[in-house]
This record gives C-alpha cells, sequence and structure tokens, in this order.
C-alpha cells in the first residue's frame, strides 16, 4: 500500500513543542493569560496575538524544530510498514508559510535516519497529492485535512492528540492516537486485502 504521512504531530512531536513553548512565549515574553481557544488548531486560532505577537513566535519556529523528537514508537512502526512492503510517502504543509521550515525539516528527520519513497513539501492540497499518487492510506493530525480526504474516499487515519477536534469515525475515517494503533490498523487492513 501507499501511505501517505504527515510530519509535524505525526512523525515528529513538533506539534507538542510548538504548542507547549507558545503558552511559554503567551506568558512569559507577552505578559498576557491570551488563550482564547483552547482547542485551535494555529496559535492564531488559539491566542488573542495581535499580527506583530504571532510573527515574533514563527520566528522560533525553525529552532524549536530542533528541539523536537520522534513520536514513540514512530522509527520502530516505519521500520516495519517498509519490511511490510509499504511505500511511505511524505505529504507535508510544512515550508509553505515560513521560510527554513522544509530545511529544518529535512534536517530532522535526517538526525534520526528516517527516509521515504517520495516528500512532497510545501502542499497546500494533501487531498490532491493524495490523488495524483493513489495514496491508500494518508495519516494527519489535522482534522480539517482529515475530513477533507476521507470525504475523497481515502482511507485516513486521524492522529488525534487530547486537545483536538473528535471527529466521527466512518469508513474512510478513524482516529489514532499512537503507532501502535497505526501499525495494528494497517496490518489488519493488509491482511483483509490479502484474503480478497
Amino acid at each position: 500500500m501507499k501511505i501517505g504521512l504527515d510530519i509535524d504531530g505525526v512523525i515528529l512531536d513538533s506539534e507538542n513543542v510548538f504548542r507547549a513553548s507558545a503558552e511559554l512565549y503567551d506568558l512569559l515574553e507577552l505578559h498576557k493569560n491570551g488563550v482564547v481557544n483552547p482547542k485551535g488548531f494555529r496559535n492564531s486560532e488559539r491566542y488573542d496575538w495581535n499580527a506583530n505577537e504571532i510573527s515574533g513566535f514563527r520566528e522560533k519556529f525553525v529552532e524549536l524544530t530542533k528541539k523536537s523528537m520522534l513520536m514513540p514508537n514512530a522509527k520502530e512502526v516505519l521500520q516495519l510498514l517498509k519490511k511490510d512492503g509499504h511505500e511511505l510517502i511524505i505529504i507535508t504543509a510544512r515550508g509553505l508559510t515560513i521560510k527554513g521550515m522544509k530545511e529544518a525539516g529535512e534536517e530532522r528527520l535526517n538526525d534520526f535516519n528516517l527516509t521515504f519513497n517520495k516528500y512532497f513539501w510545501c502542499v497546500e492540497d494533501k487531498t490532491a497529492i493524495c490523488k495524483q499518487e493513489s495514496i491508500d492510506i494518508m495519516i494527519d493530525d489535522k482534522s480539517s485535512i482529515c475530513n477533507d480526504t476521507a470525504q475523497n474516499k481515502i482511507k485516513t487515519l486521524y492522529f488525534r492528540d487530547v486537545n483536538r477536534e473528535k471527529l466521527e469515525e466512518n469508513e474512510y475515517l478513524k482516529e489514532v492516537n499512537n503507532w501502535g494503533e497505526i501499525y495494528r490498523y494497517i496490518y489488519n487492513l493488509s491482511m483483509e486485502e490479502k484474503t480478497k
């Protein structure tokens, strides 16, 4: 199978690093208690920051990426998926809006000796890439992307963190919370397809 993978919040714990750092930035640098939407995906949705404050925090993203680690068991499961014969394709918006983010992401993946069959960086429309590449399963942590890929009949694993929006599961959309669940889902799906 062809498996599409987001990076931030799926392979790297960078979303957690960004979120924790945003809390400290809001409290210690801006001297605010600016949380207006605790479930907001982007900082611009979560805080009452003005354009300069948002820009000030975005300047930290490249350095924060260097602090990010792998999600627990991500490397082991990625190796298992490769061993099982799956094609792993990075499909990420990383680098689309912030200079240096693509390079920081490449560097961090290299730090962990992770390689993939293909890379799509700076992607605005992940569903279009999934269709173009005939992706069988897309794994992402952003609810709107997961909804869109699932509505386009692409099997989608929504890697949902505790503070993210809950989505209704269906035949194309399943919530997962860790890499063990991801491997179980793909393994079982592969077994089902072999018996057809």
